[in-house]
C-alpha cells in the first residue's frame, strides 16, 4: 500500500466548495478520509494553498509545435485555418511529431499545475498511421505521468475514414474496455468533429455511432464567429440548430467556445444536458468575444475551462487563463468570483469529461493535487489566499504536483523527464 500525506497547508480547496486546513491523505492514488500513516510519504505544504490538479478540458497539443507563427496573429479565422494547415503540411504530421508535441505540451501542463489534458486532435494527413499517432500521444502522457483524454477529432476528413480510424484507436489503445477510460484512469478516448463549419452531418453521425458502440464521450466546437457565419451561409441555420438535428445536443456531449449564443439557445443547451468549455485564452485574441459564462452556469450547465491550442493561445497555462476568464467576465455580465473560476478549472472541467473522480480532493477522488506557494512577495498583502491564486502572481506555477498519488513535479521541477531534452527534440523534429 502506497500512502502519501500533505500537511501544513494555508488552505486546502477540495473542489466541492469546501476550504479547510486538514491533512490530505492519498492511499494507492485515491484520496482517503484517514489511513495508517506509518511509513507514509510526507509532503510539507507550509506556505501553500493546496488544490486538486487542474483539468484542461480543451487543448490541441499538436499546436505546441506551431506557436507564434508569422501570419497567424490578428487575422480572421478563415485566414488563420489555412495558415496553420500550411505549417502542418510543411512539417509533415506523423506519429513522431504527434508524440513530441504532446510530450512538450503535457510537460508544460504538469509544470503549470494541469494534471489532466483533453487533446482534441484534428490533423490527420491522408494515409497516416492514425493508431500510431494516437499511441504516440498516449505514450508521451504515460511517460510523464499525466492523465490524457485523447479526442479523435476530424476536420474535413472523409467521414468513413474518420469513423474507422476512431474505432481502430479505441480497440488498439483500450482493448476490451467499454466506457472509454483505462482501468487506471490515466487514458481516456473520446471523439469529436471540429465543428459544423468544418464537418458534414455524416461525420457527426458516424463518429456518434463509434461513441455509442464503445461508450465514449463526444466533443465538438460551436458558436465561434466563423462557425455561425459558415453555418448560416451553408445551411441557413445556426450551429446549435444543426447539432440538435444531428443528435449532438445530449448529456454525453461537451461544446467548446460558445461565444455567440442567445438566451433561447442557452435554455436549449441546458435542457439537453450538454456541458460547456470556456476558452478565453483563445477566444479573446482570435476576436470571437467572451462566452457568457455567468448565464450558462445560471442556466444549469456544467462549465469547464480550456486553453485551446498553441496556434491561437501560445500557452497551455490553465491557471493564467482562469485569471483571464475571471477578468473578462465583467465584459458580459457580473464578474465571476475567483472561487467559481477555480471550480471551473477543476471539478467543472472534470464533469464535462464524465470524470467526477477528477478535479476534487474528497474521499474516493483521484489523488491529483497541486501545492501553490503563496508565501512570497507576489502574494504580500493578499487577504484571501484562495482568491489570490488567480488575482495575484500572473503566470504562477506550482511548487509540487501529484498525479494519482505520485509526485511528478517537485520544487517546480519536472522529475519524470528532462525538460531541456523535451524542448530540443521537438525543435529538431520541426526544423527537420
Amino acid at each position: 500500500m502506497s500512502v502519501l500525506v500533505v500537511r501544513g497547508a494555508v488552505a486546502v480547496v477540495d473542489g466541492d466548495g469546501r476550504v479547510h486546513t486538514d491533512d490530505v491523505v492519498s492511499v494507492d492514488g485515491v484520496i482517503a478520509e484517514t489511513a495508517d500513516l506509518t511509513g507514509a510519504i510526507e509532503v510539507d505544504a507550509t506556505g501553500c494553498v493546496v488544490t486538486a490538479g487542474l483539468v484542461n478540458a480543451h487543448h490541441h497539443l499538436l499546436q505546441t509545435a506551431f506557436r507564434t507563427l508569422p501570419g497567424t496573429r490578428g487575422i480572421p479565422m478563415r485566414d488563420w485555418l489555412p495558415a496553420m494547415a500550411s505549417a502542418y503540411a510543411a512539417a509533415g504530421v506523423d506519429a513522431e511529431l504527434t508524440g513530441l508535441a504532446a510530450r512538450a505540451g503535457l510537460a508544460e501542463a504538469l509544470l503549470s499545475g494541469v494534471t489532466t489534458v483533453a487533446d482534441h486532435h484534428l490533423t490527420w494527413p491522408s494515409g497516416a498511421d492514425t493508431v500510431g499517432m494516437a499511441r504516440a500521444a498516449a505514450d508521451a502522457a504515460a511517460t510523464l505521468g499525466a492523465r490524457l483524454v485523447f479526442v479523435r477529432g476530424a476536420a474535413r476528413d472523409d467521414p468513413q475514414e474518420a469513423a474507422a480510424s476512431a474505432d481502430a484507436i479505441v480497440r488498439a489503445l483500450l482493448p476490451g474496455i467499454h466506457g472509454g477510460v483505462s482501468d487506471d484512469g490515466m487514458l481516456q478516448i473520446a471523439v469529436g468533429p471540429a465543428g459544423v463549419h468544418s464537418d458534414p452531418r455524416a461525420t457527426f453521425e458516424l463518429l456518434g455511432e463509434v461513441a455509442q458502440r464503445h461508450g465514449l464521450r463526444r466533443r465538438t466546437q460551436a458558436n465561434e464567429v466563423v462557425d455561425v457565419e459558415i453555418a448560416l451561409a451553408r445551411y441557413g441555420a445556426r450551429p446549435l440548430d444543426l447539432l440538435e438535428e444531428w443528435g449532438w445536443l445530449a448529456p454525453d456531449v461537451t461544446l467548446a467556445h460558445l461565444c455567440d449564443v442567445t438566451d433561447d439557445e442557452i435554455a436549449r443547451l441546458a435542457a439537453s444536458g450538454v456541458s460547456a468549455t470556456h476558452a478565453p485564452g483563445c477566444d479573446v485574441p482570435m476576436g470571437w468575444g467572451v462566452a457568457p459564462v455567468r448565464r450558462l452556469r445560471d442556466a444549469g450547465l456544467a462549465v469547464g475551462l480550456g486553453t485551446s491550442g498553441g496556434g491561437s493561445n501560445d500557452a497551455g497555462h490553465l491557471l493564467a487563463d482562469a485569471r483571464l476568464a475571471m477578468q473578462v467576465s465583467a465584459l458580459v455580465g457580473p464578474q465571476l468570483p475567483a472561487s467559481e473560476v477555480l471550480h471551473m478549472a477543476t471539478a467543472g472541467s472534470a464533469d464535462g469529461l464524465g470524470r467526477p473522480e477528477l478535479g476534487r480532493l474528497t474521499p474516493g477522488s483521484a489523488a491529483d493535487l497541486c501545492l501553490w506557494d503563496v508565501s512570497g512577495v507576489a502574494d504580500a498583502g493578499v487577504a484571501d489566499p484562495v482568491a489570490g491564486l488567480l488575482w495575484a502572481a500572473p503566470g504562477r506555477r506550482p511548487r509540487t504536483v501529484v498525479v494519482g498519488g505520485r509526485v511528478v513535479v517537485d520544487e517546480g521541477r519536472l522529475i519524470t523527464a528532462d525538460e531541456g531534452e523535451i524542448v530540443a527534440h521537438l525543435y529538431e523534429r520541426v526544423r527537420r
